[in-house]
Protein backbone atom coordinates (compact mmCIF):
# COMPACT_ATOMS: atom_id res chain seq x y z
CA UNK A 1 0.00 0.00 0.00
CA UNK A 2 1.27 3.77 -1.10
CA UNK A 3 0.10 6.64 1.44
CA UNK A 4 0.09 10.26 -0.08
CA UNK A 5 1.90 12.60 1.89
CA UNK A 6 -1.15 13.59 3.17
CA UNK A 7 -2.35 10.12 4.58
CA UNK A 8 1.19 9.78 6.40
CA UNK A 9 0.82 13.09 8.05
CA UNK A 10 -3.03 11.81 8.78
CA UNK A 11 -1.30 8.83 10.49
CA UNK A 12 1.13 10.19 12.33
CA UNK A 13 -0.91 12.44 14.02
CA UNK A 14 -3.16 9.03 15.06
CA UNK A 15 -0.29 7.60 16.36
CA UNK A 16 0.57 10.40 18.65
CA UNK A 17 -3.20 10.89 19.53
CA UNK A 18 -3.34 6.66 20.21
CA UNK A 19 0.01 6.89 22.29
CA UNK A 20 -1.61 9.42 24.62
CA UNK A 21 -4.78 7.49 25.13
CA UNK A 22 -2.52 4.51 25.96
CA UNK A 23 -0.41 6.57 28.52
CA UNK A 24 -3.38 8.58 29.74
CA UNK A 25 -5.76 5.11 30.47
CA UNK A 26 -2.90 3.65 31.93
CA UNK A 27 -2.26 6.25 34.29
CA UNK A 28 -5.51 6.28 35.14
CA UNK A 29 -5.85 2.82 35.72
CA UNK A 30 -3.76 3.26 38.62
CA UNK A 31 -4.79 5.99 39.73
CA UNK A 32 -8.83 5.17 40.05
CA UNK A 33 -10.43 4.11 43.11
CA UNK A 34 -13.28 2.44 42.17
CA UNK A 35 -12.44 -0.94 41.09
CA UNK A 36 -14.86 -1.24 38.32
CA UNK A 37 -13.38 2.56 37.36
CA UNK A 38 -10.19 1.22 37.02
CA UNK A 39 -10.84 -2.19 35.54
CA UNK A 40 -12.68 -0.04 32.54
CA UNK A 41 -9.98 2.19 32.06
CA UNK A 42 -7.36 -1.37 31.71
CA UNK A 43 -9.87 -2.57 28.83
CA UNK A 44 -10.33 0.81 27.49
CA UNK A 45 -6.54 0.68 27.45
CA UNK A 46 -5.95 -2.65 25.58
CA UNK A 47 -8.16 -1.42 23.11
CA UNK A 48 -6.21 1.62 22.58
CA UNK A 49 -3.20 -0.46 22.37
CA UNK A 50 -4.42 -2.64 19.51
CA UNK A 51 -5.59 0.44 17.47
CA UNK A 52 -1.56 2.15 17.90
CA UNK A 53 -0.79 -1.76 16.42
CA UNK A 54 -3.13 -1.06 13.52
CA UNK A 55 -1.92 2.64 13.00
CA UNK A 56 1.73 1.43 13.14
CA UNK A 57 0.96 -1.17 10.38
CA UNK A 58 -0.54 1.47 8.47
CA UNK A 59 1.55 3.70 8.50
CA UNK A 60 4.55 0.78 7.11
CA UNK A 61 2.34 0.62 4.44
CA UNK A 62 0.23 -2.89 6.03
CA UNK A 63 -3.58 -3.63 5.65
CA UNK A 64 -4.31 -4.80 9.03
CA UNK A 65 -6.74 -7.60 9.78
CA UNK A 66 -9.29 -6.02 11.75
CA UNK A 67 -10.54 -8.96 14.32
CA UNK A 68 -14.49 -8.75 15.61
CA UNK A 69 -14.63 -8.26 19.53
CA UNK A 70 -18.13 -8.92 20.22
CA UNK A 71 -18.13 -11.82 22.41
CA UNK A 72 -15.49 -9.35 24.34
CA UNK A 73 -17.53 -6.36 23.63
CA UNK A 74 -20.81 -7.61 25.03
CA UNK A 75 -19.67 -9.30 28.21
CA UNK A 76 -17.97 -5.40 28.73
CA UNK A 77 -21.54 -3.67 28.21
CA UNK A 78 -23.25 -6.27 30.02
CA UNK A 79 -20.72 -5.51 33.18
CA UNK A 80 -21.65 -1.88 32.24
CA UNK A 81 -24.81 -1.87 32.48
CA UNK A 82 -25.25 -3.45 35.80
CA UNK A 83 -25.79 -0.89 38.27
CA UNK A 84 -23.33 -0.16 40.95
CA UNK A 85 -22.34 2.48 43.36
CA UNK A 86 -18.80 4.23 44.06
CA UNK A 87 -16.81 1.55 46.29
CA UNK A 88 -17.44 2.53 50.09
CA UNK A 89 -13.47 2.53 50.02
CA UNK A 90 -13.12 5.32 47.90
CA UNK A 91 -13.73 8.48 50.43
CA UNK A 92 -15.00 12.08 49.12
CA UNK A 93 -11.80 13.32 47.50
CA UNK A 94 -11.15 10.32 45.87
CA UNK A 95 -14.65 9.62 44.07
CA UNK A 96 -14.04 13.44 42.99
CA UNK A 97 -10.55 12.23 41.38
CA UNK A 98 -12.73 9.45 39.92
CA UNK A 99 -14.88 11.88 38.49
CA UNK A 100 -12.53 14.30 37.16
CA UNK A 101 -10.55 11.23 35.18
CA UNK A 102 -13.75 10.33 33.61
CA UNK A 103 -14.88 13.76 32.38
CA UNK A 104 -11.00 13.61 30.65
CA UNK A 105 -11.11 10.03 29.45
CA UNK A 106 -14.76 11.08 27.72
CA UNK A 107 -13.30 14.43 26.53
CA UNK A 108 -10.59 12.36 25.07
CA UNK A 109 -12.76 10.07 23.25
CA UNK A 110 -14.78 13.00 21.81
CA UNK A 111 -11.20 14.25 20.50
CA UNK A 112 -10.02 11.26 19.26
CA UNK A 113 -13.41 9.89 17.87
CA UNK A 114 -13.69 13.27 16.10
CA UNK A 115 -9.84 13.03 14.93
CA UNK A 116 -11.00 9.75 12.98
CA UNK A 117 -14.13 10.95 11.26
CA UNK A 118 -11.98 13.39 9.28
CA UNK A 119 -9.20 11.08 8.43
CA UNK A 120 -12.13 8.74 7.35
CA UNK A 121 -12.56 11.22 4.42
CA UNK A 122 -9.05 11.91 3.15
CA UNK A 123 -8.10 8.49 2.48
CA UNK A 124 -8.25 7.67 -0.66
CA UNK A 125 -8.19 3.39 -0.25
CA UNK A 126 -11.56 1.48 0.56
CA UNK A 127 -10.04 -0.79 2.78
CA UNK A 128 -7.85 1.98 4.96
CA UNK A 129 -11.60 3.65 5.71
CA UNK A 130 -12.82 0.82 6.99
CA UNK A 131 -10.42 0.03 8.91
CA UNK A 132 -10.54 3.77 10.24
CA UNK A 133 -14.19 3.86 10.65
CA UNK A 134 -13.93 0.45 12.94
CA UNK A 135 -11.40 1.94 15.14
CA UNK A 136 -13.37 5.29 15.41
CA UNK A 137 -16.65 3.26 16.21
CA UNK A 138 -14.77 1.39 18.62
CA UNK A 139 -13.88 4.86 20.08
CA UNK A 140 -17.52 5.75 20.47
CA UNK A 141 -18.12 2.58 22.05
CA UNK A 142 -15.33 3.66 25.09
CA UNK A 143 -17.05 7.10 24.66
CA UNK A 144 -20.41 5.13 25.42
CA UNK A 145 -18.91 3.01 28.11
CA UNK A 146 -17.27 5.92 29.69
CA UNK A 147 -20.90 7.37 29.98
CA UNK A 148 -22.61 4.62 31.36
CA UNK A 149 -20.24 4.51 34.18
CA UNK A 150 -20.31 8.47 34.74
CA UNK A 151 -24.45 7.93 34.85
CA UNK A 152 -24.22 5.41 36.81
CA UNK A 153 -22.31 7.11 39.64
CA UNK A 154 -23.63 10.44 38.74
CA UNK A 155 -21.23 12.08 37.68
CA UNK A 156 -22.31 13.31 34.45
CA UNK A 157 -24.07 16.16 34.17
Amino acid sequence: MILTAKEASLLKDLKSQEELCVEKYAKYAAEACDPQLKNLFMQIGQTEMHHLQSINQLSSGVVPQMNSSNGQQQQQQQQQQQPSTPSSSCNAEQQQRDAYLCKDALSMEKHVSAEYNTCIFEFTQPEVRNILNHIQTEEQQHGEKLYNYMSQHGIYS
